[in-house]
């Protein structure tokens, strides 16, 4: 019996300092810039480098502002490729990989919603964009409200796309919840199989929505979600969270004084739609819409009519400079 107890405290032992070892490589993981798409460039940029991809006229027309897409949390420019196609006949538009995503570096800090919001500006100027139409995505509504906030003349109006003022609309699922668990999470990091990844991301979508359809690659949630290190993984979703804890969105957008279109799927799994848009409603001029049938995600579950809400809009923007 004491041997049976011995051998049982030694596999116990071994096991802590096994998941130890794997907290420990988890989270001093980086990875550099990569070009992952064809026509993609990578920005060397203060904060560390960005992967971006441009579409549309090279020389925009006087008439037509510059269309920038900011995506969501644990995704990449992938989840705008089929709405950009539908901006881009008139529009220059920019899509960026924010940092710790896609093709963009990777580094073990530098996550805040003010510093990623700093890069994306920092990108904007370099490619000498002004008065653009700047369309967030979930977390991108975070980040483009920091870019309107810190770099006003880059940023004509704001287009948030299914992102609440803050967390209190809301809820993650059990297991999205338990992927920020200190030792768990890590481990689940390393083990957690594709088929699980995309259960994960179901909630981003209305139900039933057929993930792998939505994109041209049918991986490519799991490719995303792959790309992250655990360490951006785990802070950019702090940084989130204390961003609209410290001052939510609707109040920093009406402090930004930017022209706002709000949009929600009427699906959406993570929010509920209509609370979280009808919060918006104090912001001065603010318009809000609802596609019916879509999710988190109606930029890519109905690109069309998310497409003919951002051209609409896009209409009363002021053009900046000449691209």
């Amino acid at each position: 019996m004491r041997r049976g107890w011995t051998i049982l405290i030694a596999v116990a032992v071994a096991v802590a300092v096994l998941l130890g070892l794997n907290t420990i490589a988890v989270d001093n993981e980086t990875k550099p810039a990569e070009v992952t798409v064809e026509g993609g460039q990578i920005l060397e940029l203060s904060g560390g480098n960005v992967q971006v991809w441009e579409d549309g006229p090279t020389k925009a027309r006087r008439e037509t502002a510059p269309i920038v897409l900011v995506h969501c949390y644990s995704c990449s420019l992938h989840w705008w490729d089929r709405l950009v196609p539908l901006l881009s006949e008139e529009h220059r538009v920019i899509r960026l990989d924010l940092l710790g995503h896609g093709g963009s570096e990777k580094p073990q800090s530098g996550y805040s919603i003010e510093e990623q919001a700093g890069l994306v500006a920092e990108a904007l100027n370099g490619l000498g964009v002004e008065g653009a139409v700047v369309v967030g995505h979930s977390l991108g509504a975070s980040v483009a409200t920091a870019v309107a906030e810190q770099s006003s003349e880059l940023v004509d109006r704001v287009v948030d796309i299914d992102q609440a003022p803050d967390s209190s609309f809301g809820n993650l699922s059990l297991i999205a919840q338990l992927s920020y668990v200190p030792v768990l999470g890590q481990l689940m990091d390393r083990i957690t199989p594709s088929f699980a990844i995309k259960d994960g991301y179901q909630q981003a979508f209305a139900p039933d929505y057929d993930i792998e359809g939505g994109f041209e690659n049918p991986d490519q949630v799991v490719d995303d979600f792959r790309a992250m290190t655990y360490t951006s993984f785990d802070k950019i979703a702090s940084a989130e969270e204390e961003y609209t804890e410290e001052i939510p969105l609707d109040q920093r957008l009406a402090s930004a004084a930017v022209p706002l279109l709000v949009i929600f799927g009427s699906e959406d799994q993570i929010y509920d739609a209509a609370e979280a848009s009808a919060a918006f409603e104090d912001v001065p001029g603010v318009e809000t819409a609802a596609i019916e049938g879509a999710g988190h995600s109606p930029n890519v579950e109905r690109p069309e009519e998310t497409a003919e809400l951002i051209l609409e809009f896009a209409r009363g923007a002021d053009v900046g400079a000449p691209n």
